[in-house]
């Protein structure tokens, strides 16, 4: 077990759960398969468990770190050679314009209470090609989720309409300290390179995928009254009675479409 040094306390304000399992740690680090001249950019690398065997290989990385005695303690670090620091929040960093050098990839254990938030964030980046996360297992189970089932919601279509899901493994809570109450995975997520246009298309997705599941026990005929009317929705194959789970993402696609002319009209 690589045990964080006794200095390297985690805090509850940052959600920090420091990962120790050398097992786990690799397999996330075989998943990441970093290469030297690559341009990575962890966020929240806590006591460099992960940074260290990623920046042997990489040579060089980048890292993003909210905890200034945390920094402290990675800067100083005469085995992290090779680590630039960024001492910022993740949420305010801009991975587009750190993107125009060259494009990057991004990974790092999430705090679990802004895990939606950047993930948001770096989905509208520019200039990502991969992402590997750490993730409450429920988080990842929504984010691949498909149509017709309990964990397909907005997260899973706003996730999906930007980037490809591939769950990588499950991770227990023993392997971390402090021990989290939930049991974590690791998923991988690769941006399909949208254009500027379907890149505008996404705040009108949100706005219908946020009304049809607002009330998932509604039918779509009813949660989206406000939006379309019934011909709109069988336009598109929807029956009316269907509910918002069972609408797959291209059709959902569709309707933003339909919204956006009908904004335009």
């Amino acid at each position: 077990m690589a045990l964080p040094p006794p200095h390297m306390k985690a805090r509850k304000r940052f959600g920090q759960n420091f990962l120790i399992d050398d097992y786990i740690i690799a397999s996330i680090v075989d998943a990441i398969n970093p290469k030297e001249g690559e341009r990575l950019v962890e966020i929240g690398p806590g006591h460099a468990a992960i940074t260290r065997p990623v920046l042997e290989r990489a040579k060089a990385m980048t890292a993003i770190e909210l905890d200034r005695d945390l920094a402290k303690i990675l800067r100083e670090d005469p085995f992290l050679k090779g680590l630039t620091l960024i001492e910022q929040d993740a949420l305010k960093f801009n991975f587009s314009e750190f993107a125009k050098d060259g494009d990057i990839r991004v990974f790092g254990n999430l705090p679990y209470n802004i895990t939606s938030p950047i993930i948001f964030h770096l989905l509208e980046q520019k200039g990502i090609i991969d992402m590997h996360f750490m993730l409450q297992k429920e988080v990842v189970e929504r984010l691949a989720a498909a149509p017709n089932s309990k964990d397909y919601g907005r997260l899973t279509i706003m996730t999906q309409y930007y980037a490809r899901v591939y769950p990588v493994l499950e991770v227990p809570p023993e392997a971390f300290s402090p021990r989290p109450k939930v049991v974590s995975a690791v998923v991988r997520l690769k941006p399909k390179g949208l254009n500027d246009e379907e890149r505008a298309l996404a705040p009108l997705l949100n706005e219908v995928v946020t009304q049809a599941f607002s009330a998932r026990r509604k039918t779509i005929k009813n949660a989206l009254s406000d939006m379309f009317n019934d011909e709109e929705l069988l336009r598109y194959g929807i029956e009316l009675n269907m509910r918002a789970e069972n609408i797959p993402l291209n059709t959902y696609v569709e309707l933003a479409k339909l919204l956006k002319e009908k904004k335009q009209n």
